[in-house]
């Protein structure tokens, strides 16, 4: 009974004693900077010491930052969404760099669905930039259905119109980029 009356009288003194040695807990060992090793300018300190994992920003940090990069500036992600802008897409994950679409079926062959998956290798506009996976899926009255992954000449028509869309888009961002920012030599 004594202790915790003992406590209840110390209650501020103990916490923040126990604050104090959390912080001074997680110091760590002490590690003297080498000066050759660490840059004069404040900015390039500051970048170097975000890019290792050291420190953090409030409010954004300033005027450095990180570089986002939007789907809107991929001209192979613009070109593959909008050559399969007919089709209805299940999952598109820009950052993971695929685009997979929804069962579809023209209405030719009411027991017959494909499903187009586009999977991203480069944000380069090249050949061997993207990988286009076509799955089959027919269904039989009673007994389910099956699903299949097929090699037609659709794969290599989409890859065609994908690269042409993108070097158009391409051009397009890299005419605009010269004319908002003209070069200083």
């Amino acid at each position: 009974m004594i202790f915790f009356n003992l406590f209840r009288r110390n209650f501020a003194i103990i916490f923040a004693a126990f604050i104090f040695i959390t912080f001074l807990n997680s110091c760590g060992i002490w590690d003297p900077a080498d000066a050759r090793k660490i840059p004069a300018n404040a900015d390039e300190r500051v970048k170097k010491n975000l890019e290792e994992g050291k420190g953090f920003t409030i409010m954004g940090g300033g005027k450095g930052g990180t570089t986002y990069q939007f789907a809107s500036s991929n001209p192979m992600w613009r070109a593959s969404l909008e050559i399969l802008d007919f089709l209805p897409l299940a999952n598109v994950d820009y950052s993971g760099g695929i685009i997979s679409t929804d069962w579809y079926n023209e209405g030719t062959a009411s027991d017959e669905s494909i499903k187009i998956t586009i999977r991203f290798l480069t944000n380069e506009v090249r050949s061997d930039g993207l990988k286009i996976i076509i799955h089959k899926k027919k269904c039989i009255i009673g007994q389910g259905c099956a699903v299949s992954k097929i090699t037609s000449a659709l794969e290599n028509e989409l890859q065609i119109a994908i690269l042409k869309k993108a070097v158009i888009f391409e051009k397009e961002l890299n005419s605009k980029k010269k004319k908002r920012r003209p070069e200083i030599k």
